[in-house]
């Protein structure tokens, strides 16, 4: 298994539709950057979020999720209250080669500020927006900004393809079209 350099991303970009839409650069101009990097891809996170709230007095259980768990907002920030998160999509949608495994790791800018990012690997053959959990470990209101970089993805490719897929096991969370809840 080796990971992918920038001129892979770029050639699988356009040739496969990896990443859609995809910027073969890195994109700045006052923004937390985004698109093509080294050894992998920066995602930009959508303008909806799912910000975790505890009025409702409710349990998180992946198995019984309860929606009123979360207060919804679409907009260009989003304020993530102290020792909570918030959850988000991807501006991109992904199509991952059945030979190709991702890791996803939160970039610095907010890693620095305490806001750390977590998301599940993509699998060969997966397909959707992702869906990612943003935490705000602070004891203070974190803002994170929509349409700018928030995660980077690695992208690492076997010498042989896995036996199973993803789209194989026809997997629950396969092309999710917006910011997806858990599900059993």
């Amino acid at each position: 298994m080796s990971i992918k350099s920038d001129r892979w991303i770029i050639q699988m970009a356009r040739e496969k539709r990896m990443i859609e839409p995809f910027e073969a650069t890195q994109v700045r101009n006052g923004k937390i950057s985004y698109g093509v990097s080294s050894y992998g891809y920066d995602i930009r996170i959508a303008d909806e979020f799912k910000i975790f709230t505890n009025v409702n007095s409710t349990i998180i259980d992946p198995k019984n999720f309860d929606e009123k768990s979360f207060v919804s907002v679409q907009a260009d920030t989003c304020i993530i209250p102290p020792n909570s998160f918030a959850l988000a999509r991807t501006v991109e949608y992904f199509r991952i080669p059945r030979s190709v495994l991702t890791v996803c790791v939160g970039k610095s800018t907010y890693a620095r500020c305490g806001i750390i990012v977590n998301v599940t690997p993509f699998e060969p053959e997966w397909e959707g927006f992702v869906t990612m959990e943003i935490s705000n470990t602070t004891p203070l209101p974190a803002r994170i900004y929509a349409n700018e970089g928030i995660a980077q993805v690695l992208f690492f490719e076997s010498d042989e393809v896995c036996l199973t897929s993803y789209a194989d096991k026809k997997g629950k969370y396969q092309k999710q079209q917006g910011l997806t809840l858990p599900k059993l």
